[in-house]
């Protein structure tokens, strides 16, 4: 074909992909990523640079919205690509992978495959988030379906049904840790059998690089820390009966802290800061463990509390030896990190007083004190945190109810809920 004739369709194909191009697996604008579970970093920080000063002018406008299946699982944005997943039953029962387009919304690709929840507790839809990295998408799905798929154009690089494979066992309310990447690998918390509590695969080609863990899969997220002075990075696992520290290039054991827990409601990560690390549980309270000087050394309880201090789903923020947690029973608490003594409680303002309370926290400047919150009734606020008080300052519904983590980037929020996915414009 002459090259006159190749010019027009080589200009669509490059109109078509653009969307989703990949620059090494990099955004040209960094504040328009939100690539894994709690945004870039991990750790919930949005830390907007175009953030008004004045919160109060902020008037949310819907730039687009688009049906959606059931499931829990957070959003998560790169590249100008939204990745979400869900869970539809008709015609048949499957799970679904899907890729919008950042500015309309408009679908760019969608994976499915058959699943078979049957009596599922809480079985709505997928748990986790899809982590995008180096231009894949990690994803896994309650039963334990995990795929790695090209994040541009949705074909799978590699995918495997890791209940038949690696023979994990699905906790009470299925998978819900997100993929976790660690220089060449994906980790899942997916308790597979045997000696699998987390299981490493080579993010390439899936084949398995470690193992490591009796424990059974809770829900909570890895993450690595690192102790100041030290080199060696800790892969922190919560789990259901232990706090887990491993080397994450080998799976080797470092140390590990009993915590057995009702139910096996280990769910949000834990929080490291200042030589403590804190973990929280509906039913038995907060514990915070002072770690040794060296990765191998086994930590001391520094402090736990029972009674109050009761988290479940939503993740703690962290400033200046305060942490901020919402609590089962009281709302949001700020409490010291080194003592656990609480400074206030909202008694529930920020988010409605239930049996199972939710809000996904983020700081939008953290140096300003000032939080973004999406709470369970789909209610989006603006508030400062601080040890003396909290200060609301806007407060508009985006989206029905959710306890799914939506995603933050530059100046707008996307979130979801059982119906539906929408982004918005938080101002100008």
């Amino acid at each position: 074909m002459p090259m006159r004739h190749l010019a027009p369709l080589l200009l669509l194909y490059l109109v078509l992909l653009l969307p989703c191009l990949t620059v090494s697996g990099q955004s040209a604008d960094p504040d328009s990523e939100w690539p894994r579970f709690r945004g870039p970093a991990g750790d919930g920080t949005w830390n907007s640079p175009s953030l008004p000063d004045d919160l109060t002018l902020i008037t949310p406008k819907k730039l687009w919205s688009t049906p959606l299946g059931a499931g829990y699982g957070g959003i998560t944005i790169s590249d100008e690509c939204v990745y979400v997943m869900d869970r539809v039953k008709n015609p048949t029962e499957v799970e679904r992978i899907h890729c919008f387009d950042v500015p309309t919304g408009r679908l760019l690709w969608q994976h499915t495959y058959p699943v078979t929840y049957d009596n599922l507790e809480y079985g709505s839809g997928p748990r986790a988030s899809v982590t995008i990295h180096d231009g894949k998408a990690y994803t896994l799905g309650a039963l334990g379906h995990t795929h790695c798929l090209d994040a541009t154009t949705g074909k799978i690089v590699w995918s495997i049904d890791t209940r038949k494979t690696f023979n994990a066992e699905p906790p009470r309310w299925g998978f819900a840790a997100s993929p976790f990447i660690w220089k060449d690998t994906v980790i899942l918390h997916i308790a597979a059998q045997p000696g699998g509590t987390l299981l490493a695969l080579d993010s390439a080609t899936g084949t398995e690089r470690w193992r490591s863990g009796n424990d059974p899969a809770g829900y909570s997220t890895p993450l690595v820390i690192q102790l100041e002075g030290h080199s060696e990075p800790q892969l922190i696992q919560w789990s259901p009966q232990h706090v887990l520290s491993l080397h994450p290039d080998t799976g080797k054991e470092n140390w590990r802290f009993p915590y057995d827990i009702q139910y096996g409601v280990s769910i949000a990560q834990p929080l490291f800061q200042d030589g403590l690390l804190l973990v929280s549980g509906y039913w038995h309270g907060t514990r915070t463990l002072r770690l040794g000087t060296d990765p191998t050394t086994t930590p001391v309880l520094e402090w736990s509390q029972e009674k109050t201090h009761r988290g479940l789903m939503s993740q703690p923020l962290y400033k200046d030896g305060i942490v901020y947690l919402l609590d089962r029973s009281e709302g949001l608490l700020a409490f010291e990190l080194a003592t656990g003594e609480i400074l206030w409680k909202d008694d529930h303002h920020f988010t409605p007083k239930d049996r199972n309370p939710q809000i996904s926290l983020v700081w939008a400047s953290q140096p300003r004190n000032i939080a973004a919150g999406l709470n369970a009734n789909g209610e989006l606020f603006f508030a400062k945190l601080n040890s003396d008080e909290y200060v609301e300052f806007s407060r508009h519904q985006i989206i029905g109810k959710t306890w799914a983590h939506p995603a933050f980037t530059s100046n707008r929020i996307y979130a979801r809920s059982d119906t539906e996915i929408s982004a918005w414009q938080l101002w100008d």
